[in-house]
């Protein structure tokens, strides 16, 4: 036996679960793990399903026709396949070397292909990428279009699945982003909407708030507008200095964009319009 999953999305009608949780046990498919959400304000409905099957040729064929009956659009894999990702980082790399070493020690089930920086490895003193290629492609104003043509060709040539901004300094061209939709994510540095822009601890600090946290969410051609994929807050206190808001800002970062990573290569993130359905 197989373990697969599948996840599809449609316009809500009755009888949707019924048909393909039949079909699996027809083909003699075995279900390990069923979420669904049926959301009122899109009127759509999102399923994810694990299962296991020895001859998944015919059952996918025969799905295949529901599909077309239904108008859903689905995906279905291999559960032991992994994820091919590819890391964008800066001068920060405290999210870099947290994928890292979740990957290393299994809890990230993904293939880090390539770690791409406008950084050298030096400046980041970079020593171990477990695997990973590194790339440096530096980038100016004039040189923009052509960096993200040498990032596009890289992307395309490694097979990645998924583009993560692990502190990417960068804001990506439209087209680029365009290109890139529903497969990058990035992390941003402020429980959104909220403190934008440069040193967002200092002004956090100057504003006296009793929170800080970050956001992961998809890259669009609407900077830091994306949908989101996760957050998380941590409170904070008057006598916590910039320093300190920052320290633990990094830490917030690193687990938020864990939790979102390990969500979309799990294929438990659907795009559901500006926002996300997110599957525990």
């Amino acid at each position: 036996m197989t373990s697969y999953v599948l996840t599809f999305s449609c316009l809500d009608r009755p009888g949707i679960v019924a048909k393909v949780t039949s079909l699996i046990a027809q083909h003699s498919g075995n279900i390990t793990s069923a979420q669904q959400f049926n959301d009122p304000a899109t009127g759509r409905f999102f399923m994810r399903v694990v299962f296991d099957m020895a001859n998944v040729e015919t059952f996918s064929a025969s799905l295949s026709s529901i599909a077309q009956e239904l108008s859903f659009d689905w995906r279905m894999r291999d559960v032991a396949k992994r994820k091919r990702v590819l890391i964008l980082v800066s001068k920060f790399d405290h999210c870099l070397l947290d994928l890292l070493y979740r990957v290393r020690i299994g809890e990230l089930r993904m293939d880090v292909v390539s770690v791409v920086s406008n950084h050298s490895r030096e400046s980041l003193k970079l020593s171990n990428l477990h695997g990973a290629t590194f790339h440096h492609l530096p980038i100016t104003r004039s040189t923009k279009l052509d960096q993200e043509l040498q990032l596009r060709n890289l992307i395309e040539e490694t097979g990645a699945d998924f583009v993560i901004l692990a502190r990417y300094m960068q804001i990506l061209s439209d087209s680029m982003a365009q290109w890139l939709e529903g497969r990058c994510i990035n992390i941003h540095h402020s429980f959104l909407p909220g403190f934008k822009g440069a040193r967002p601890y200092h002004q956090a600090h100057e504003r006296g708030v009793k929170m800080i946290g970050a956001t992961a969410h998809f890259v669009t051609g609407d900077l830091d507008e994306g949908p989101i994929i996760a957050q998380n807050v941590e409170p904070i206190t008057h006598r916590d200095t910039p320093a300190m808001l920052i320290a633990k800002g990094r830490a917030i970062e690193q687990r938020v964009l864990a939790s979102a990573v390990g969500a979309l290569i799990e294929d438990r993130v659907f795009l559901n319009g500006r926002r996300t359905v997110v599957f525990d």
